[in-house]
């Protein structure tokens, strides 16, 4: 078995959580325990001393001036759980159910939230045991934390509801029974400290922001292929133009495209006597419109580092201190705007896309047979892929509009402006993928145009990509049913083949710098 990614709270890279998110074990970093244990120490003071403190001794929300008495603490911390459990919809998928449980995880192991060693080693025992609770996607309007969907989780632990173990659904009860763990009974704070966070929006967000890089990067393959078959102008990638205008994306945006295109056949048959003089927007401001993609996912990449390091229930407690103080870390505002970050780059990932697909299919723009068929009449070709295409673009411009500016006042307004980040973040998966698709669409156009150029070859990088994607597909002769040939060029953006072969070194990430 692979050894665990260590999570040190407070200080966890965007790299330890995607490990988390494909699958990667967990395990905190030495030395939390203690924080834990102090953070604990003061919520037991203050039930001792029975002072009224808001989420320990108090009801919740419009509720907070209601005195609990001590022996109805537990049972208003089981209350919080059960009423708090009111989402709906589809269950989060399993990748992200694992990052909201690493996330909450990490961020109880800083000891500002009050809670006991003991229920930070049972939620960290359900990833061990591969139980994950059932969380309904939708309910959280992102501010006072994600209350619905993180009750869903809190559920798992203390019994309730339901979840998934070992690939099976069943009752929570049933499953911590089978893995020989005992449900927990919350102590005071706990329930509030479980349900208050971002942490749902958070790992619905950085799900979204991986797939967009992995979109981005097969985009990148794609588009160089598309600007070959072209037989586009590697011009407009020359390091001098993006040097003037300094935004480091499109410098690295371009660094890519040209390594990419670097020692093709076709693009060194026509560096004379071409008679056109400038290639469309599609191919020729790829380094421009890319390159502010990249940006744009990596300023949203930097605020959810910082969100997932951070302590985001209510209220927090300062061990040095002994204090418990009230404040609003729960609302998810930074998050809220980096999912709409996210989600403006991957709108725009697939616009340009399927704008090259368009020029592709259409002979006057391409000088490529009609629709990428030898025989165009008889055979549609790629006509409806396009289409297709189009119509993916077309609904991920519906989903891009700002979820950041809407709020609606909840609890009795009480709970009065919110930052809708769960709602931002959930579309981001349906926008990731829509923009795979349409990538998956083009890279097919793209090897088909190549083709047509044959015997000359594309560079060997991109060659690389070809052969990857003729190992499942091969070059469409006459018209066949398309559809699988679509689902299969997915599976390979989806899976990074095309970065892969390439060499992941030729284009860049959102941790480090193109080669």
């Amino acid at each position: 078995m692979s050894e665990p990614v260590r999570l040190r709270p407070g200080d966890v890279p965007l790299a330890a959580w995607r490990l988390v998110y494909t699958g990667s074990r967990i395990a905190l970093a030495d030395g939390s325990r203690l924080q834990v244990e102090a953070g604990a120490a003061v919520v037991a003071a203050v039930v001792a001393k029975g002072e009224p403190v808001y989420g320990v001794n108090t009801g919740f929300g419009k509720l907070a001036s209601v005195r609990i008495a001590d022996a109805d603490l537990a049972q208003l911390q089981r209350n919080i759980v059960l009423s708090h459990a009111a989402g709906v919809g589809e269950p989060l998928a399993r990748p992200v159910v694992r990052l909201v449980i690493a996330l909450k995880a990490a961020s109880l192991a800083q000891g500002a939230s009050g809670v006991r060693p003991a229920t930070l080693d049972a939620l960290l025992a359900l990833l061990d045991a591969d139980i994950l609770p059932v969380i309904p996607a939708q309910g959280s309007v992102g501010a006072s934390g994600d209350l619905a969907p993180l009750a869903h989780m809190t559920l798992g632990l203390i019994g309730e509801g339901e979840v998934v173990a070992k690939g099976e659904r069943m009752p929570a009860a049933r499953a911590l029974a089978a893995a020989g763990l005992r449900p927990v009974e919350l102590g005071p704070k706990e329930g509030l400290a479980l349900l208050n966070g971002t942490q749902v929006s958070t790992a619905l967000a950085l799900a979204g922001l991986f797939e967009a890089e992995t979109a981005f990067r097969a985009a990148l393959v794609a588009g160089a292929l598309s600007t070959d078959a072209a037989k586009g102008s590697d011009g407009p990638f020359d390091p001098r133009i993006h040097a003037l205008r300094r935004h480091r994306g499109q410098i690295e945006a371009a660094a890519a495209l040209r390594a990419l295109m670097s020692g093709s056949q076709i693009r060194a048959s026509h560096l004379v006597g071409d008679d056109r003089v400038q290639d469309p927007y599609c191919l020729r401001c790829q380094p421009q419109v890319m390159g502010a993609c990249l940006d744009l996912l990596r300023q949203a990449a930097a605020t959810l580092e910082i969100e997932a390091n951070g302590v985001s229930d209510n209220p927090l407690v300062f061990a040095d201190t002994g204090e418990i103080v009230s404040g609003g870390n729960f609302h998810a505002e930074p998050v809220a705007f980096a999912a709409d970050q996210i989600a403006l780059a991957i709108c725009e990932i697939g616009s340009l896309a399927e704008r090259r697909v368009a020029m592709l299919v259409d002979p006057g723009l391409s000088r490529l047979p009609a629709f990428l068929t030898a025989h165009p009449g008889l055979n549609s070709g790629f006509m409806i892929p396009q289409v297709t295409a189009a119509a993916l673009v077309s609904e991920n411009k519906q989903r891009a509009y700002p979820a950041s500016v809407d709020s609606i006042p909840t609890s009795a307004n009480q709970e009065d402006h919110v930052s809708m980040a769960a709602h931002g973040a959930r579309r981001l998966g349906p926008m990731a993928e829509n923009a795979v698709q349409v990538v998956a669409i083009e890279l097919l156009a793209a090897a088909q145009g190549c083709g047509f150029h044959a015997p000359l070859r594309t560079s060997p990088a991109l060659e690389r990509a070809i052969a990857a994607l003729r190992a499942r597909v091969p070059a469409l002769g006459e018209d066949r049913y398309f559809a699988p040939d679509i689902a299969a060029a997915a599976d390979l953006v989806r899976a990074g083949a095309l970065a892969e072969a390439v060499g992941p070194a030729l284009l860049p990430s959102l941790e480090g710098d193109a080669a």
